[in-house]
């Protein structure tokens, strides 16, 4: 989850926590240990699919 808070452009843990409420972050997984993860690939096609010029 750091890389995904941390990554490009950076965003704050409560705009995350927001767009998770709202269905706008990426999928996330929780594994045993309680934290949030993101797939590499689930992210890397979430930052695709908004990308200014890609097709809708």
């Amino acid at each position: 989850m750091r890389q995904v808070l941390e990554g490009p452009g950076g965003i704050s843990r409560r705009t995350f926590y927001r767009w998770r409420e709202l269905r706008l972050a990426p999928a996330c997984i929780r594994p045993p240990n309680g934290e949030l993860r993101v797939r590499r690939d689930v992210l890397n096609d979430w930052l695709e699919e908004r990308a200014e010029g890609a097709a809708s």
